[in-house]
């Protein structure tokens, strides 16, 4: 925060810190807490500077570096008119200098003091101000604040606010950026005699041991960088002392990053370019921080030198740049493992060598070291010097034989920067570690590494960080606790362990709380700590003047030898009045060559092994060792030619093919060898071709099984399921699912051929492919699966391209990109080359087309997250799926057949102590690689280590052969493990028929080393006749897989593959084939590997980037799925891993020195089988499992293996076997099913019977216990087994080591290079921690450099920037995410397909059985009825609608319906009704939860109109039946308003407007539609965008007045009509008949508008549409000639402009559209294609005809049978068109058949039968809270028995119902009479009724109507009534009691109280 931004706070940053100073004062128990700006603007949190520097960073050499290079000239702002400009006098004229102000009287107002500034322009003169002292350190340069407040002295004027406008008052006249740290130097105070006097310095640095020198000197020969690139002669620049050349490095001013910024060569020189450091705002422990540094956002900060606006580049001076004492430091530094980890492009401007330096500060001249000539040569090491504390002086001489790094340095700062929460109550008693303290803890932990080890910055960070905890203990947990969220607090607490980690338990720390580390007591404590280890360390201290003087003796003792046992010399300058000043040299050959290799970045170890290949340098090594054998190795080889008809290289010549090809290795791309021929073939065992042709010569165990996805991959892609629902249901809308109908994807693997092929490969065999099947083409052949998976190589960018093209035209198909194994490529595209092949995926994946796309989702997917987990992340932690622990709860869910084995599984068994341990190191290559590393000092050690291994290899492959003399002694010189991978190898083949055997992992990260090793290896194998035997692969990234034609064809007899082109793409295709695969390339790029393979060596890994990714993905090729009821690894079967077959294995001296640990030297027992089968090793911890073969019937697998006389062996009796339970053991991503066979566990024989079988193996022939050459097949065995992993000792003891959380220490490493740690004061990783937690702990405190594609996602103000569809699925490697993501990409389409799919009612039409139909009346191809003939129809009574088949059906002459066919159904009757998935078409009708494109506006996203925008408007008008008036509310959307005519703009409605009968419009629907709805603002098809195909149509939604709010939310630019607060209870029946009473009423109005208009008033339109709101699509049946009736989905639109344009159409009261069926017409083929017929559900009424027949507003069921009786029984024709079809989507929510029956006196529903739906008038009786219509109705549906006994299942004897129709049940006929004059009626005659009901009779019904009808003896009669007193109006009137008999008990009332008016109903019988 420069002083260009003082004051002008950020509100979000001011908002959270003025919470956290309000918080902080009421949980603390200080008096005055910290003001809030001194949280935002305490200087001790500083981020760097522009120039690298911090922004108090001392300026006392400011002449100098302006001096250095050019800068950009600072634009002076000119003074006002008429102002002095005097050098020394202010703006007023007033003279400032001390010497004049010295004696005058000074008024300085309280807390200002008197400070004086340096003019450049007078050198000698101090001008007086006043400064505010809280913008001041104090006296240890802390605590001031950011910005500036000061007085002139002169003139007397106050309050400047920024130093800038202050050095413009006073005539400072400066050329660069004003900065309150150049020009306020000195404390001013008053002498004895009151005058004005200069004091001390104003501290602008703390005080800690990082004061700079002043002045700078480079002179001749200077040393050079860590950068320094390998093999560059290096020209020594002629620097004068001070100066630099003009050449100095210009670096863009945006990097963000120290650590990365490349380095530039110029002039022969490393230059260090310009560094800028974002700041880094650290938060609150346990609360992860998403702030971050905002590069190149705008100019710079006031502090910031140089910036113009033109450009973005700066010169900066390279002395400039200093380390940061911030928060951030180690952010910038490349803090890995190894103490110069982080290699040389990373540590390249920061750790630059004192050729301009970049951190440390130069020395004064004069102070400079020489270093000795020849120092190479003689000590055969490169010193490493480590830069501590102070400046290092000048080194001299040869720059090339010393190497600095800076990384110590870093983390010393880092340590000494608090952290913000530590400081929030003003002076802090907490402090950082001290100068001396780290000193001291550094030779703690030097002393205690042993004499293999290389330190690691991480163990030192953490002991520092422990002991500061320790120290401050209390006042640490004062300050997190109350800042460390509760639900964290368990992880993120302080550790409380006494013993710091790695400090031996003899050394205690001085307790500081009690006297601080003097600067004196540090050197003999210091040495007294080193005495206790010899002279592995030693401490020069004592009588040492300067850093140069110490470096002077170092080099003096390293030439004169007597540093040849010491590792480590520790320079402490101890000065009084001075800083401590320290630095560490290593001198051990060891740790020196580990740390120079280090320097390298990957890429750079890698070509520099590549040119010591190509320039020949390692011939030397290889001719040394192939020289150590009793005779030249190659000699012995040829000798053991067999058969070779060709001379042997070596023979001609003393230079091997091997050796000849080293000096020509340029390139990975040469390395590639011809295939060896594979004419040479072993004498005694048979080729390939005669194993494939005998049939008898197969294996019954083997079985592999695609294509099978495991209960957990199932689990986890429904996980990835919910999570992309989770985001589609979010309020962000930032996914529409509803608007997709199909998936497509790309699935995006690292450039590696087999993880290529081996993805297509998962793909083709998921099934994906074939349920897409709706991709553009469908995938016949594997070949064609290969258009979804694409590398991410120079071809991806088109790819890509294509699909975001595509994405864009098809907005119907959302796009899935799956970035499989997510952290290979995560660098930033802006700092890769493009040829480099990097930054593709920030390119692609994080381009604006792609992240803009509304429907392309990114799921990244990997074994490492922690690499995209950083404060930048632009994936949200909501969106992180992480698979299932093995350790978790829910693991016993998943009934998982297999258990993962992984890394810390690994690390299990070597602490189970009972069976040698599945990961270990070998010794003996590790004593034999060390010598030779000595021997050779200039080789990069992979390449010594490399030739060791491949030597050891080629000995061994000679000695198991058997083709060697065993006079050679070859065993010397080879390792007992090597020889034991070998002999396993070659013998494994030999057991199986059908010569399955096991595979051989060798890791070798250099392409040119692999190439060679592989040349090698296959030369032996030739020359010992062992091609047919086993198969040696080149597993190069670039390459495809090349294997022999003869392994080949073995494999496709395994696989019973018949296609003649079929060659192996994968390792996994490899299952069960012998073979060495030499696996090269820097890191794995994802390749799975069979289940074969037994061996997994990677002694030649490098050790020397220590990133947890890097290790772990390294252990992770040994991942392993085991049987769910194997053994668990941690208590395995005793036995070893040794095989016995080798006799020197008992005396072997291999691991003398591990002592016991590994009890190799003991013989162990093993298991019966190793005596005859050398292959199996002992017995292991994952015993073989029984197994049943292919057909089922156990195998007796025992007979097989069994030996013939146990007695020759000297066995105890056999135990008997517990076979384990068959199950499938599956490869990673659905590999493969086997059955294994099951050994018997057997005591240990003697040794001397051991002896003796295996020197007989060891010869090459087999056992001769063995009754046939077939042992069993060792693969079938090996599977339940996971394969054995050999490491280097070095990562071995790093990784099997634990820290103090019990996790593995390579866990708390920095989890990748292109990352950082945020802070040295994070707390430790914790073993409890879930992959959740682990997340947010990386989220919190690690920070992505510049070369990381995250390090861009910074915006300014938002605390996040996550991409809302980006989602990250992590697992262990090889566990099984290819198969989860394949499985949920086919899911989600299913359920995507389940989302444009509902469920509609498919009810095949009732009551049509006895029916027969007659003669056509229209002809099947007729439009429209014709209103004449339909007159003649006769009017079908029958009820046909599935939906009513539990209701009363109405008596029709000639219909006699099967009363079996319709059961009695419950209330719940509608959720159990037939459905059908129908995918919905494109004129469906949707419900909210739709939202495209297409539909904004029609939903009101319109642009012209705010959303929300509506009016109310009250409408009155008078209905007779209702006896008032009646107020309805219309809410009315600005964008509907045209609908409606007003009396004036804005005024009162009068009408809706309708259009005129001759208007027509194409786009354009005449009838208002009306959906009355309840319960459904959700789920409602209310959107009939689609439906209606964009017609322009008017919809009104009918809603109770309760519901209006929600409604009106859910759909805001829909029209609604309220009803009026009366209707709150009523059913459908009063919705309907406002609806109609209400458009009529309108009809008239619009009608008199019209007329006043002078238009004709008949013209109006009459027509309305009740519509009802479940209606989902439509449909219309087409003749077609040779498929007959063809039905098809249309537009709502087209069948109602079909519908009006009937010419007839005002002839008819009502039509409508019958409901859809699958089974279509149901009937005869030729049925009517119009009818006259009960209509329901979709309803065309006329309003004008219809006007005399209301709908019954009291009716809650069945409503529209009923209108539709008494509108036909008033003359109107009713008309059906059959052609046309709704369908209904099931709603199970809300709806008018939703009934609610409860009781008064609770508001609980509650089970009420219908029996108390009535009671006795006057009765005590529970009263129901429910309208008494619904309870009449009910009632009479559920009672008919008893209330009509003779009407049941008696069809010819009806119930005669007058006027209306009421649902007496479905065993109950009704017949349906109107009462009204001229009504038509069936006829009656000769019909005798079993029954009467009369409800709400009028005038109409007399006694002379009811005479006409005939009743059965003891029919019942049912009268209903209002009242009591009508209901006896209605007895008298109707003179009832002639002819039927009333009991008083047979009088009943619904069951409402007094208030809720019951409804009364009296019954009677007829005599």
């Amino acid at each position: 925060m420069g002083n260009s931004y003082a004051g002008q706070l950020r509100t979000t940053r001011f908002e959270e810190v003025l919470h956290n100073s309000i918080e902080a004062s009421l949980r603390s128990n200080a008096v005055v807490p910290r003001p809030v700006f001194s949280q935002l603007y305490l200087e001790t949190e500083q981020p760097l500077a522009h120039d690298g520097r911090t922004e108090n960073d001392d300026e006392d050499e400011e002449v100098a570096s302006e001096s250095n290079s050019p800068l950009l000239p600072y634009q002076i702002k000119p003074p006002p008119e008429g102002c002095c400009t005097t050098d020394g006098f202010c703006q007023a004229g007033r003279d400032l200098r001390l010497s004049s102000l010295g004696s005058d009287p000074s008024d300085v107002p309280p807390g200002f003091m008197l400070v004086g500034v340096r003019c450049p322009s007078l050198p000698e003169t101090l001008l007086v101000c006043a400064v505010d002292r809280r913008f001041l350190p104090d006296e240890r340069g802390h605590n001031a604040l950011l910005g500036f407040s000061g007085n002139c002295m002169g003139c007397g004027e106050k309050g400047f606010r920024y130093f800038t406008e202050f050095s413009h008052h006073i005539n400072l006249k400066l050329s660069t950026q004003p900065k309150k740290q150049k020009h306020l130097k000195y404390h001013l105070y008053r002498n004895n005699q009151g005058v004005l006097v200069k004091g001390a310095p104003i501290c602008w640095r703390p005080h800690d041991g990082r004061m700079r020198q002043t002045g700078s000197s480079l002179s001749e020969g200077h040393v050079t960088s860590d950068e320094q690139p390998p093999n560059m002669a290096l020209t020594r620049p002629t620097h004068t002392p001070g100066s630099y050349t003009a050449g100095s490095a210009v670096a863009p001013v945006a990097l963000p990053q120290i650590a990365d910024v490349p380095h530039q060569l110029t002039n022969g020189s490393h230059a260090a370019p310009s560094i800028t450091q974002p700041p880094l705002n650290q938060s609150r422990p346990g609360r992860p921080s998403a702030k971050g540094s905002h590069a190149n956002a705008g100019p710079p900060k006031k502090r910031h030198k140089g910036w113009s606006p033109e450009s973005s580049a700066n010169n900066l001076p390279e002395s400039t740049a200093k380390t940061p004492p911030s928060s951030s430091a180690l952010s910038t530094l490349s803090v890995s493992s190894v103490f110069t980890n982080g290699a040389r492009s990373e540590t390249a401007a920061l750790l630059s060598s004192l050729q301009g330096s970049s951190l440390t500060p130069l020395s004064p001249p004069g102070l400079s070291v020489a270093i000795p000539d020849q120092l190479l040569h003689t000590c055969r090491l490169q010193p490493v010097i480590f830069k501590g504390h102070g400046p290092l002086p000048q080194l001299t001489g040869n720059a090339n034989e010393v190497l600095l790094s800076s990384l110590l340095q870093s983390c010393y700062l880092s340590s000494q920067t608090l952290p913000r929460v530590y400081q929030h109550y003003g002076p802090s008693p907490i402090q950082p570690l001290s100068t001396e303290m780290q000193i001291l803890l550094t030779v703690y932990y030097l002393v205690q590494l042993g004499p293999d080890q290389v330190p690691l910055i991480e163990d030192l960070e953490q002991i520092f960080m422990r002991s500061w905890r320790e120290s401050h203990l209390s006042e640490i947990r004062q300050y997190q606790q109350p800042q460390t969220p509760a639900g964290q607090g368990r992880h993120y607490g302080i550790e409380t362990t006494s013993m710091l980690p790695g400090l031996p338990q003899h050394l205690s720390l001085p307790p500081q709380n009690q006297q601080p580390l003097t600067p004196s007591q540090l050197p003999w404590l210091a040495q007294l700590a080193a005495s206790s280890c010899g002279e592995i360390v030693v401490v020069l201290g004592e009588k040492i003047g300067s850093l140069a003087q110490g470096l002077q003796q170092m080099f003096s003792r390293l030439m004169e030898g007597r540093l040849e046992n010491t590792n480590y010399v520790v320079v402490i300058v101890i000065t009084p009045g001075q800083e401590t000043q320290s630095c560490v040299v290593v001198t051990g050959k060891h740790q020196c060559r580990a740390l120079a290799e280090s320097m390298y970045s990957p890429k750079e170890g890698l070509k520099e092994i590549n040119q010591q290949l190509s320039t020949g340098i390692a011939q030397e090594l290889i001719h040394y060792c192939n020289s150590q054998q009793d005779g030249d190795l190659d000699s012995l080889l040829d000798s053991a030619t067999v058969d070779s008809s060709e001379p042997s290289p070596l023979s001609s010549s003393p230079e091997s093919a091997e050796e000849r090809s080293l000096k020509t290795t340029h390139s990975p791309k040469d390395t590639n060898s011809p295939k060896d021929s594979h004419t040479q073939c072993s004498k005694d065992l048979p080729s390939p071709k005669e194993r494939v042709s005998s049939p008898k010569d197969t294996c019954s165990e083997y079985s592999v099984e695609w294509r099978e996805v495991r209960p957990i991959q199932l689990a986890v892609a429904r996980k990835l399921l919910s999570h992309v629902c989770a985001i589609a249901d979010s309020s962000t809308q930032n996914l529409d699912l509803g608007s997709f109908d199909r998936v497509s994807f790309l699935i995006l693997v690292p450039s590696s051929e087999v993880t290529f092929q081996q993805t297509v490969l998962h793909l083709w065999n998921s099934g994906v492919l074939q349920e897409l099947g709706g991709l553009e083409q469908e995938c016949v052949s594997q070949r064609e699966a290969e258009r979804f998976v694409v590398k991410m190589d120079q071809s991806a960018q088109a790819r890509i391209d294509g699909l975001t093209q595509e994405a864009q035209s098809n907005s119907y198909t959302l796009y899935i990109l799956v970035h499989d194994h997510a952290h290979c490529d995560i660098n930033s595209a802006s700092h890769s080359s493009s040829d480099s092949g990097l930054g593709l995926v920030d390119q692609l994946l994080n381009s604006r087309q792609v992240r803009d796309a509304p429907n392309i989702l990114i799921l990244h997917v990997t074994s490492f997250p922690f690499v995209l987990q950083t404060q930048y992340t632009r994936i949200s932690p909501y969106n992180e799926i992480h698979w299932p622990s093995a350790f978790s709860n829910d693991m016993d869910l998943y009934h998982e057949k297999t258990r993962y084995f992984g890394v810390s599984e690994l690390l299990e068994t070597t602490r189970s102590g009972s069976s040698l341990p599945l990961m270990r190191h070998d010794s003996s290559f590790e004593s034999m690689a060390s010598a030779l590393e000595e021997r050779f000092s200039k080789l990069h050690s992979a390449v010594i280590r490399t030739t060791v291994l491949i030597q050891h290899y080629c000995v061994a492959l000679m000695a198991a052969s058997g083709r060697i003399d065993s006079s050679h002694n070859l065993h010397k010189h080879t390792s007992v493990e090597t020889l034991e991978i070998v002999q396993s190898l070659l013998t494994a083949s030999q057991q199986c028929p059908a010569h399955h055997g096991h595979m051989v992992l060798l890791r070798i990260p250099s392409l040119a080393l692999a190439a060679w090793a592989h040349r090698r290896l296959s030369r032996v194998r030739r020359q010992l006749g062992l091609e047919e035997s086993f198969e040696i692969i080149l597993g190069n990234p670039n390459q495809a897989l090349n294997i022999g034609q003869s392994f080949t064809d073995q494999i496709k007899t395994w696989l019973k593959i018949q296609d003649a082109d079929w060659v192996p793409q994968t390792y996994l295709e490899l299952e069960a084939l012998p073979c060495i695969l030499i696996l090269s390339g820097a890191e794995p790029l994802g390749e799975s590997l069979p289940r074969s393979l037994k061996y997994c060596d990677l002694r030649v890994i490098s050790c020397s980037y220590l990133q947890r990714t890097t290790l772990e993905q390294e252990l992770g090729l040994a991942a392993y799925l085991v049987r769910a009821e194997s053994r668990p690894p941690h208590n395995p079967a005793p036995g070893s891993d040794l095989l016995e077959s080798d006799a020197e294995k008992l005396s072997s001296t291999d691991n003398e020195e591990e002592g016991g640990r590994e009890n190799r030297d003991s013989p162990p027992s093993c298991s019966q089988q190793v005596q005859s089968c050398p292959d199996s090793g002992a017995l292991d911890p994952f015993p073989a499992q029984s197994t049943t073969s292919a057909n089922g019937s156990q195998k007796g697998t025992m007979d097989a293996i069994q030996p013939p006389s146990q007695s020759q062996t000297q066995l105890q009796p056999q135990p008997p076997s517990f076979p384990y339970p068959q199950a499938t053991i599956h490869q990673p991503q659905s590999l493969s099913q086997m059955q294994i066979p099951s050994p018997q566990t057997q005591p240990h024989p003697p040794a001397q019977s051991r002896r003796q079988h295996s020197k007989s193996t060891s010869s090459g022939s087999l056992s001769p216990r063995a009754p046939s050459p077939h042992q069993g097949c060792s693969w079938a065995r090996g599977v339940s087994r996971p394969p054995s992993v050999l490491l280097p000792r070095a990562l071995y003891d790093i990784i099997t080591a634990s820290d103090s959380s019990g996790l593995p220490r390579c866990s708390s490493f920095l989890p990748h290079m292109s990352v950082a740690w945020a802070s040295s004061f994070r707390p430790l990783l914790s073993k409890m921690m879930t992959c959740t937690e682990q997340s947010l702990y990386y989220r919190q405190w690690t920070v992505p450099r510049s070369n990381h594609m995250d390090s861009s996602n910074r915006t300014e103000g938002r605390s996040d920037n996550f991409h809302p569809r980006r989602l990250l699925l992590s697992g262990p490697p090889q566990v099984g995410k290819t198969g989860a993501y394949l499985h949920f990409l086919g899911i989600l389409s299913r359920m995507l397909i389940r989302l444009m799919e509902v469920d509609i009612y498919d009810e095949e039409d009732i009551n049509y059985s006895a029916q027969a139909e007659g003669v056509l009346y229209h002809p099947p191809n007729a439009s429209w009825p014709n209103p004449d003939v339909m007159r003649t129809m006769p009017f079908d009574y029958t009820i046909h609608d599935a939906k009513y088949d539990d209701i009363s059906s109405v008596y029709c002459p000639g219909f006699t319906p099967s009363f079996e066919g319709n059961p009695v159904r419950q209330e719940d009757v509608y959720l159990r009704r037939r459905t059908a998935r129908i995918k919905l078409s494109k004129y469906a009708a949707y419900n909210t939860y739709h939202h495209c494109e297409q539909c904004h506006q029609y939903l009101g996203f319109n642009p012209r109109y705010q959303m929300y925008e509506t009016t109310l408007h009250a409408f009155t008008f008078t209905h007779l039946l209702l006896g008032e008036e009646i107020q309805l509310y219309f809410i009315i959307p600005k964008s509907k308003e045209h609908y409606f005519s007003f009396s004036q703009p804005g005024g009162q409605l009068e009408s809706m407007r309708l259009p005129l009968t001759s208007d027509w419009t194409p786009d354009c629907i005449k009838s208002p539609i009306f959906t009355p709805t309840t319960g459904r603002h959700e789920h409602g098809l209310f959107n009939l965008y689609h439906a209606m195909d964009g017609a322009s149509h008017l919809h009104i939604l009918v809603v109770k007045e309760y519901e209006m709010a929600v409604y009106k939310k859910y759909w805001p630019n829909h029209i609604m009509l309220v009803l009026p607060t009366v209707f709150n209870g009523a059913g459908i029946g009063a919705a309907h008949f406002l609806i109609k009473e209400l458009s009529y009423h309108n009809l008239e109005l619009e009608r008199s508008r019209r007329l006043e208009g002078g238009a004709p008033t008949g013209d109006v339109w009459p027509f309305i549409i009740l519509a009802d709101d479940s209606c989902v699509m439509w449909n219309a049946v087409e003749l077609d000639a040779h498929n007959g009736s063809v039905e098809h989905a249309v537009s709502l639109k087209q069948i109602l402009q079909h519908m009006e344009a009937c010419p007839d159409l005002a002839h008819y009261g009502l039509c409508g559209i019958r409901k859809w069926s699958s089974r279509g017409l149901t009937g005869n083929e030729q049925r009517e294609p119009f009818s006259r017929c009960l209509l329901h559900d979709f309803i065309l009424l006329n309003v004008d005809r219809s006007q005399n027949v209301q709908y019954d507003q009291n009716r809650f069921t069945c409503h529209d049978v009923d209108f539709t009786l008494r509108l036909h029984s008033a003359g109107l024709l009713v008309c059906g068109f059959n052609s046309f079809s709704v369908m209904k989507k099931q709603i199970a929510i809300g709806g008018y058949m939703t009934f609610i029956i409860k009781t008064k006196t609770t508001d609980v529903p509650t089970s009420v039968g219908p029996s108390q739906y009535i009671c006795a008038p006057d009765s005590k009786h529970l009263f129901l809270a429910t309208p008494a219509q619904l309870l009449l109705e009910k009632y009479l549906q559920h009672t008919r028995q008893k209330l009509f006994p003779l009407s049941t299942k008696n069809y010819t004897h009806p119930v005669l119902s007058v006027d209306c129709y009421l649902n007496l049940g479905p065993e109950v006929t009704v017949c349906f009479v109107s009462s009204r004059p001229h009504s038509v009626n069936i006829s009656t005659t000769g019909l005798l009724f079993s029954g009467l009901l009369l409800c709400f009779v009028d005038s109409f019904v007399t006694p002379g109507f009811l005479k006409k009808f005939t009743f059965l003896k003891g029919a019942t009669l049912c009268v209903i009534s209002a009242d009591r007193s009508s209901l006896r109006q209605t007895v008298g009137r109707l003179e009832l009691e002639e002819e039927w008999r009333f009991r008083l008990s047979d009088e009943f009332q619904t069951a409402n109280a007094k208030e809720d008016r019951p409804l009364f109903f009296l019954t009677g019988k007829h005599i």
